[in-house]
């Protein structure tokens, strides 16, 4: 009978390993006191809610799941500013746009701002540090050689890649690739900080066709989904739509909605390819952890899956990020570290968490000092199920640079109540807020901005916009883009 429990143990095992679902440790092995590498993992266009642990009824996220089962899932993760390059700028950085103005003002991410990078400090700490994948950042030859002893730049259009062999392998198994190649070439006794940064789940915005075009899915999630129908989004109202101020209205988020969600059909195609992109993400993961333990590294490595922005996926008749609803600004993030005890593990917590928190994070992971540049705070005491009794109740979010397709704007997220003034005709006229009371009216569908007995709150959420915008940078009137940022209508999309 031991006998055959034992076969059967392994055939099961072996299985998993096939397919790339591997069980992480139940218990760490006793820790080393060495500094723990860290893995992330860092998807393109994906909300908080599109993972099995968050509750999904749909999207299958086994590898990650398990990831927040035996780590930390943070409930209320969000980005400060909803699109692809600041999100990038910002988790390098530690800050938010205000301060790094990235693309705002003309040339590379500040040189000065890379040099307190997490990269840049890990890797002067010993770290050997790697980035593989999107970065649509542009970086300067001296800050690239100060953050990165391996960099492997990879795009999509197309997602397929042809290989030596004449085979072709889509961009995101071609990053697993590249990430079990580092972790076998990895040396003994020195730490590291891996980041794989995916253009999945991004669409392909030069291919219209619904599914395979649009969001060309890796070919191990064949099949996925093809017979299960897709829920609408809750707010797919046209009243919502209709109640759009109209520089939302005929912004790019309306504009894409007719790319991928438009028509019925086309809504259950993208949603099933949308699907198959992330469990292909997921895929990776589980090719990532069996390495780890392979190596022998599993015990002693920090993941992290986050991803660079929210997504409309239909909601408001919207497609595409950019505002300040919460189908925008919020992302998920899941932090497993392998050293934390049994009773701190598949914890949810619900403090604001944001992109550019991960950078503090993961420098004091490694027992190092968080730089002064930083905008961001270490998210470690939360991690390790300490009390912080100063943790942010509120944080400034904004969108600045690309003024012709989205207007600029910026406001306050807090516990209650949310905030935003969008200046769409100009810094010289009054801006159009949103005011948005959380607790009564959590999918923001009503402006209360007008309404005269919510004008103390929007007095004193004016005012708290103004002080978290003077904290970090300066104000709206002075910010100004430059004049290629200003022609540049393509790319608000990436």
């Amino acid at each position: 009978m031991l006998k055959q429990r034992t076969r059967q143990s392994i055939s099961i095992l072996f299985t998993l390993a096939l397919i790339g679902v591997v069980a992480l440790p139940v218990m760490a092995r006793a820790a080393t006191g060495s500094q723990p590498n860290i893995l992330l993992l860092y998807a393109d266009d994906q909300r908080d809610h599109t993972l099995g642990c968050a509750g999904h009824p749909i999207v299958k996220t086994p590898n990650i799941d398990r990831l927040a089962d035996q780590g930390v899932r943070f409930e209320n993760a969000f980005v400060s500013t909803s699109t692809c390059w600041v999100g990038r700028s910002s988790l390098f950085t530690g800050c938010y746009e205000r301060k790094h103005l990235y693309r705002v003002t003309p040339g590379p991410l500040s040189p000065a701002l890379c040099e307190t990078s997490y990269f840049a400090v890990l890797k002067k700490a010993g770290y050997r540090t790697g980035h593989l994948g999107k970065e649509h950042v542009n970086l300067a030859k001296e800050s690239a050689s100060m953050m990165f002893d391996v960099r492997r730049r990879l795009g999509r259009n197309p997602f397929f890649k042809k290989q030596p062999d004449g085979s072709m392998r889509h961009e995101t198994q071609i990053l697993g690739d590249w990430g079990i190649e580092f972790l076998k070439e990895q040396p003994k006794g020195q730490p590291f900080c891996l980041q794989l940064s995916f253009n999945a789940t991004h669409a392909e915005d030069g291919d219209k066709r619904p599914g395979i075009g649009h969001f060309p899915w890796p070919k191990v999630t064949n099949g996925m989904y093809e017979d299960q129908q897709m829920p609408l989004p809750p707010l797919s109202d046209p009243a919502i739509y209709e109640s759009q101020p109209d520089f939302l209205k005929q912004s790019i988020n309306r504009q894409r909605f007719f790319w991928r969600w438009d028509t019925p059909e086309k809504y259950q195609t993208n949603m099933r390819a949308y699907f198959r992109m992330i469990s292909g993400i997921d895929h990776v993961m589980g090719r990532l952890v069996a390495e780890l333990e392979k190596q022998g590294l599993a015990d002693n490595t920090v993941i992290i899956y986050t991803a660079d922005n929210g997504y409309y996926l239909g909601d408001r008749g919207f497609a595409g990020k950019w505002t300040h609803y919460e189908q925008s600004l919020r992302v998920p993030l899941v932090v497993y570290d392998p050293r934390l005890p049994k009773d701190k593990r598949g914890r949810v917590l619900p403090q604001f968490a944001l992109n550019s928190d991960l950078a503090s994070t993961m420098i004091d992971l490694a027992g190092l000092p968080t730089p002064d540049a930083h905008t961001g705070r270490s998210l470690v005491h939360l991690l390790q199920g300490k009390a912080v009794a100063d943790w942010r109740k509120d944080f400034l979010c904004e969108f600045l640079a690309v003024p012709v397709t989205i207007p600029r704007w910026e406001g306050v997220r807090g516990t209650d109540w949310v905030y935003a003034r969008y200046y769409a005709d100009g810094t010289d006229k009054p801006p159009f807020e949103f005011l948005h009371d959380l607790k009564n009216d959590p999918d923001q569908l009503k402006n209360l901005a007008t309404t005269q007995d919510n004008r103390p709150v929007l007095m004193r959420m004016r005012q708290r916009c103004d002080e978290l915008v003077a904290e970090v940078g300066p104000p709206m009137k002075d910010v100004k883009p430059t004049q290629r940022n200003r022609k540049n209508k393509g790319s608000a999309g990436k």
